[in-house]
């Protein structure tokens, strides 16, 4: 079971790209070509991509790669909508400051749990039923954003909205499914870059389409109403795009795969949608072993890694203040600018847009930063570059809340959205070597680290009257600086941490025992531990320079890898 995907005990099912490295079209050469295979791009033995073309469409790889960031990217049109509208709307529902404050905490809240189902449904069901049901059963919730008429109504609809920002997770683990591990980090760097966008994105659509339908006849407090069928309609566009032209894994849909036998089947696998996450985390699981039969495993064992890594929840608050105050900027920016310097709605929108457009290539350049600080220095360069990022986004987002005037405001905003955005990408350069068997998991929580810190943060700073929105911004810009140092203490035994070396002790200096670490005894003599020995063999690029002078012992990596 160890030669394909989903071996048993891993939290990612059809996962085996850990290692981010950046190259668009050439893979290494190392890994070796399944030339049987008929696909439209070179593949490896399990048929995932060695190469990615970014602006091509070739099956299934990179359509699913289009299809996976475009509904991504609708699910965040729709999340942050409302904040552009937000002068015209706080005048039709008589909002307060703690009204939008509150609708801004709603927006991000309701995908902490979403995030954390979809890894589950993204295992039991796969990927594209997980993305496809979540967008379209989002789109009426949409649609419901015309038709409120007071400030409960409003944050309510908002926080049902926010449930589709899940669409994250399957984006991510799609991308596991279909590319190899030597470009996954470009190739999920830009599908979550991209997607991110569209919290830019809308800034200028909803005001755009609010200034066409007003000048058709309709009132402002009509406009903005009529404004969210738009977005409405394009859930239901991508929902049905998702099922019928995308598939689960690179041979088929899984479970087409699993009727004939080619994926294994876990027992839940046809559980309600409501029970799945209790499922997928505490009861056991099974999977067919052509050599040991009917394995039975439990995720409350890979839970137990995940969360008993203290690492973990190092990058949950880093996350928390990368990604979540990225998520809060994107709620108050536009009003920050129409309100501070007497901008028209339009304008305030365009500017406010630039911020979440910088996504377009500023995370993955985060990611290749991290990789190229790796290069050299191994593991070590990649903690110095996140917490470089990060806290550099942390003194421009100060500089932003304290910028007088409107020429140095957006220079400050630019500068603070590249450092945010790119501490995302590097923080996911790092995240795939914290656990080989609880990666799903972890990322999982990252991921609603990042919702979580986002909530806590509106909640703090911008839902009520004790701060002014430029001092919230100030505020949240020194929480960004010291929720950053506490990467200082993130320690690989193996690679060392920003100050201290590896550790001395020959055994627990190597990979082959952090990863190795994380199955018993029996599950390693019947072999179910192989992939992690294998990702350790790869993961040894981490030490940087060292690698040449740091050789693992013989004894503990097996014969064949």
């Amino acid at each position: 079971m160890a030669d394909i995907e989903g071996e048993p005990g891993s939290s990612m099912h059809g996962v085996t790209g850990r290692e981010q490295t950046f190259a668009f079209a050439v893979a290494s050469s190392k890994v070796p070509t399944d030339n049987t295979a008929k696909f439209d791009l070179p593949v490896d033995s399990e048929h995932k991509a060695k190469v990615f073309k970014l602006f091509s469409f070739a099956n299934p790889h990179m359509r699913t790669f289009h299809l996976s960031w475009i509904s991504f990217f609708t699910c965040f049109v729709s999340t942050f909508a409302a904040a552009p509208l937000v002068p015209i709307i706080r005048d039709n529902l008589n909002l307060t400051k703690v009204d939008i404050g509150n609708a801004g905490v709603a927006s991000v809240s309701g995908s902490i749990f979403s995030r954390l189902v979809m890894g589950a449904v993204c295992d039991l069901l796969g990927p594209r039923y997980g993305c496809a049901f979540l967008i379209m059963l989002a789109a009426p919730t949409v649609f419901c954003m015309s038709f409120v008429s007071n400030a409960g109504g409003y944050i309510a609809v908002r926080f049902m909205i926010g449930f589709s920002l899940a669409t994250f997770v399957s984006c991510q683990y799609w991308m596991s499914t279909m590319f190899n591990s030597k470009i996954i980090g470009v190739v999920n760097g830009t599908a979550a870059g991209w997607g991110n966008m569209g919290g830019g994105a809308t800034q200028l659509l909803m005001p755009l389409l609010y200034e066409i339908i007003q000048r058709a006849g309709a009132t402002q407090f009509t406009a903005w109403r009529i404004a969210f069928f738009i977005p409405g309609w394009l859930h239901i566009i991508m929902g049905i795009m998702v099922l019928t032209l995308g598939q689960d894994l690179p041979d088929g849909n899984l479970s087409t795969l699993q009727k004939k036998g080619d994926v294994a089947k876990d027992k839940f696998s046809k559980a309600s949608i409501f029970s799945i996450l209790w499922l997928h985390v505490s009861l056991p699981m099974y999977i067919y072993n052509t050599n040991f039969g009917l394995i039975q495993f439990s995720y409350t064992q890979v839970l137990w890694y995940a969360i008993t890594n203290y690492r973990t929840w190092i990058f949950v608050l880093l996350y928390g203040y990368s990604m979540g105050v990225e998520l809060s900027t994107d709620n108050v920016v536009a009003e920050y600018f129409y309100d501070r310097f007497d901008l028209k709605l339009h304008t305030a929108g365009i500017i406010a847009a630039t911020f979440g457009m910088a996504n377009f290539v500023a995370r993955p350049a985060g990611g290749l930063a991290s990789d190229l600080a790796a290069r050299k220095f191994g593991m070590r360069g990649r903690l110095w570059t996140l917490w470089t990022l990060q806290t550099l986004g942390g003194l421009f987002c100060i500089w932003l809340g304290r910028a007088n005037s409107l020429p140095l405001a957006i220079t400050a905003m630019i500068l603070f959205s590249i450092g945010a955005q790119s501490a995302c990408g590097a923080t996911f350069g790092i995240i795939p070597f914290i656990s080989r068997r609880s990666l799903g998991i972890i990322s999982g929580l990252t991921g609603a680290g990042g919702n979580f810190g986002s909530g806590l943060t509106q909640l703090v700073f911008f839902s009520s009257t004790r701060f002014s929105t430029a001092t919230g911004l100030s505020l949240m810009g020194m929480m960004i600086v010291c929720c950053t140092v506490p990467v200082t203490l993130v320690h690989f035994p193996q690679w060392g941490s920003m100050f201290l070396p590896p550790s001395r002790d020959v055994v627990k200096a190597s990979e082959e025992h952090y990863y190795g670490s994380e199955w018993n005894e029996e599950e390693k003599q019947k072999g179910l531990h192989q992939g992690s020995l294998k990702f350790a063999e790869n993961s040894r690029s981490e030490r940087g320079k060292r690698i040449a002078s740091a050789p693992t012992p013989p004894h503990l990596t097996p014969s064949h890898v």
